[in-house]
C-alpha cells in the first residue's frame, strides 16, 4: 500500500483512458470513499449519479464549451451534485467526497479527472448544471458540482515535483507580503 504521501504525489488528471471497464467491486470502492467523506454537521448534502452508459458519457463530454471531451473517452463518469437547501456549504461537502473518490481512484491504480460544472456553460451558452439536470432527470433542489471521469489510464504522468511547490503562498501568524 501507498503512503499518502506517495499518493498525493502521483494523484494527477488523466484525460486519456483506455477502453477497459471496471469492475463492481472498483465502483464499489469509489462510491464507499464518497460516501465516506467528512460533511459539515453530518449533514451529508451529496448524491452521486453513475454512469456507464456509452452514449450517456458522450452527450455528458457536451456539457461545457471546453475541457469536458475527455468524459467521453472513461469508463465511468460520477457526477457529483448536492441539496443547496439541505446545507449553505454543499459545494465544499461535494468537493471533499469527489476528492476523496478521486483519491481513492489513484489507490486502486486507476485514473479520474475533474469536469467543473458549477458556474460554467455549453457551446451553446446553456448553464452546464441545467443541461446535465435535464440529462439526467435531477430535481430541482440538487446542483451539480462536477463530473469525475474514472478508468484506466492510457497514459502515465510523472508524479508532482516538489521543486514547483509555491513555498511564497505559506504565511505564518499573519499574511506577510513578499520582500519589496
Amino acid at each position: 500500500m501507498n503512503s499518502f504521501a506517495e499518493l498525493i504525489k502521483n494523484r494527477r488528471s488523466t484525460r486519456k483512458f483506455t477502453d477497459q471497464l471496471l469492475t463492481p467491486e472498483q465502483v464499489e470502492s469509489l462510491l464507499k470513499a464518497g460516501l465516506m467523506a467528512p460533511a459539515s454537521k453530518r449533514k451529508n448534502p451529496w448524491h452521486f449519479i453513475v454512469v456507464e452508459d456509452k452514449e450517456m458519457l458522450s452527450r455528458l463530454a457536451a456539457c461545457k464549451e471546453h475541457g469536458a471531451s475527455f468524459i467521453e473517452g472513461a469508463a465511468l463518469a460520477i457526477v457529483v451534485l448536492a441539496s443547496v437547501m439541505e446545507s449553505d456549504v454543499w459545494i465544499e461537502d461535494a468537493s471533499v467526497a469527489s476528492i476523496y473518490m478521486q483519491l481513492q481512484a489513484e489507490d486502486l491504480g486507476l485514473g479520474s479527472c475533474w469536469c467543473q460544472i458549477r458556474s460554467r456553460v455549453t457551446a451553446d451558452e446553456t448553464d452546464s448544471n441545467d443541461y446535465v439536470r435535464r440529462l439526467l432527470n435531477i430535481p430541482y433542489q440538487l446542483d451539480v458540482l462536477s463530473i469525475i471521469a474514472f478508468g484506466y489510464k492510457d497514459q502515465e504522468r510523472k508524479p508532482f515535483d516538489e521543486a514547483h511547490l509555491q513555498w511564497e503562498k505559506v504565511h505564518i501568524g499573519s499574511f506577510q507580503m513578499g520582500e519589496e
